[in-house]
C-alpha cells in the first residue's frame, strides 16, 4: 500500500508535471495510471456542521464549493477515479453538511471509523483531505440553514489552518451567477486578509465544458464560450480576485483533471 507498494509520491508527482509540460503524447489511460498512483485510498470521514466537528488539523486540505448542481460531486468523482466517493444527485442541495474525505490514509480506517476498531498503521506522507462544501443559491434551502452555512463558510476559510486550495466551481454553460459573484468578494476579502490562519490559494474551475460541444470525446473534450469567459474575468475583476486561476473541466471527458492535480498536489505535499 502507498509508498511501499509503488512509486514514492514526490516521484508521482514530478512524473505528473511532466506530462502537463509535454502532453501530445498523454492518453487517457495513462493519466487513469496516474490518478491511481496519487489516490490509493479514499474514506469519508464525517459531516461537519461547525468548526468543532472538523477532524484534526494534521494534514493539507482542499475545499470545493459551488452553486448547488454545478457538478461538484461528479468532479470530486472524477479527480479521484472513484465513481461514488462524493454522493452524486440529481435533486440539488443534497450535500447538507462540510463533507471530509481522507486520501490516502491509513489502510482500514473506515473500520475504525464505522465500528471503533483499533487500527494500526498511519496514514501516507501525501494524505490530505477533501472537503465538499454545501451547494449555495438552492431556494428550496430554507434562508436559515443558508445563513448558517455562510457563517460557518466564513469561519472556516478564515480559521482553518490547513487549508491550502479552495476550489470555487462555476457552470461552463452559465458563467458566473451573482451568488458566485458573492462568493468570490468572500474569498476575496477573508483569504490573504488580517487574521485569517492560511495561505489558502483560490481556483475557478468551470464545470460542464463538455457540454458546450456537440458529441463530445477526448479529442473534443469540450469548451466555453468567448462571452461566458469575458463575463467571468470581468465578474472577477470586480470581487477582487481577477488573479485567481482559471482551469475547464469535464468530468465526463475528464478536461482539466491533469491541470487541477496541479494544484491538488499543494495539500498532498508534506
Amino acid at each position: 500500500e502507498g509508498e511501499k507498494g509503488g512509486w514514492p509520491c514526490n516521484i508521482v508527482y514530478d512524473v505528473l508535471d511532466a506530462m502537463i509540460a509535454f502532453p501530445s503524447d498523454n492518453d487517457n489511460a495513462t493519466f487513469e495510471a496516474l490518478c491511481n498512483a496519487l489516490v490509493r485510498r479514499t474514506v469519508f470521514v464525517t459531516g461537519a456542521v461547525d468548526m468543532d466537528g472538523c477532524p484534526e488539523a494534521d494534514r493539507g486540505e482542499v475545499a470545493f464549493i459551488g452553486r448547488s448542481n454545478v457538478g461538484k460531486s461528479s468532479l470530486v468523482n472524477m479527480l479521484t477515479n472513484r465513481k461514488s466517493l462524493a454522493f452524486t444527485s440529481k435533486t440539488p442541495g443534497k450535500t447538507q453538511q462540510f463533507n471530509y474525505f481522507a486520501v490516502n490514509d491509513k489502510p482500514d480506517l473506515e473500520r475504525q471509523i464505522r465500528f471503533g476498531d483499533d487500527v494500526a498503521g498511519s496514514a501516507d506522507r501525501d494524505a490530505f483531505y477533501i472537503v465538499d462544501l454545501p451547494g449555495f443559491g438552492f431556494a428550496k434551502v430554507p434562508q436559515q440553514q443558508r445563513q448558517h452555512w455562510s457563517d460557518f463558510m466564513d469561519e472556516y476559510l478564515r480559521l482553518r489552518p490547513n487549508l491550502r486550495v479552495v476550489f470555487h466551481l462555476i457552470d461552463a454553460r452559465h458563467g458566473p451567477t451573482e451568488e458566485d459573484g458573492r462568493i468570490m468578494r468572500k474569498v476575496g476579502t477573508i483569504l490573504g486578509g488580517e487574521g485569517t490562519m492560511n495561505h489558502a490559494k483560490y481556483v475557478v474551475v468551470l464545470t460542464k465544458g463538455d457540454k458546450n460541444v456537440k458529441n463530445a470525446s477526448s479529442k473534443n473534450p469540450g469548451t466555453v464560450a468567448r462571452a461566458v469567459e469575458e463575463q467571468l474575468r470581468q465578474t472577477m475583476e470586480q470581487n477582487g480576485v481577477g488573479y485567481a486561476p482559471v482551469v475547464l473541466t469535464s468530468s465526463e471527458t475528464r478536461l482539466g483533471r491533469d491541470e487541477v492535480w496541479k494544484y491538488l498536489k499543494l495539500a498532498a505535499a508534506r
